[in-house]
């Protein structure tokens, strides 16, 4: 008999178009959801919820048990930005992100807050909402190499 490993861990990722330009327009918004969510069904690690704004994404997704964070990170920020540049000619992601693990109990308040990312920040930056984040999650920053 073969053994079986088991894994589900849940992270919630956010990162930022370069500058944290608003460049993420409402016509593209939720197509580039969509096309997110569907990088992640291809490397399987699922998304729970993504959504965001103009200047950043929030995705919250089960890890693959085959691949490392990185490596997802990379295949996310690689395909979304060729795909975003159909609508935007000069786009980029900022090189950094955060990505913070979540426990199971988390999935409904956290998804309620991605979804309503909008509304949120109409009274908050996208710097303010991350320095409150990285608090929340215990995550130190350095204030010089977070914001490119």
């Amino acid at each position: 008999m073969a053994g079986q490993s088991l894994a589900k861990t849940l992270i919630h990722l956010v990162f930022s178009t370069k500058g944290r330009e608003p460049l993420i327009n409402d016509d593209a918004r939720t197509k580039l959801h969509a096309f997110i969510a569907g990088v992640l069904a291809d490397i399987d690690s699922p998304a729970i919820r993504v959504g965001g704004t103009v200047d950043h994404v929030h995705v919250l997704f089960i890890l693959s048990k085959t691949r490392a964070l990185s490596d997802v990170v990379q295949e996310i920020k690689q395909s979304s930005s060729k795909w975003m540049k159909t609508y935007e000619n000069d786009f980029y992601w900022q090189s950094g992100y955060g990505a913070f693990s979540v426990g199971e109990s988390a999935i409904e308040a956290l998804s309620a807050y991605i979804d309503g990312q909008v509304e949120h920040h109409h009274k908050a930056t996208f710097e303010e909402e991350f320095r409150k984040l990285c608090a929340q999650y215990h995550v130190v920053i350095k204030e010089e190499y977070v914001w490119d």
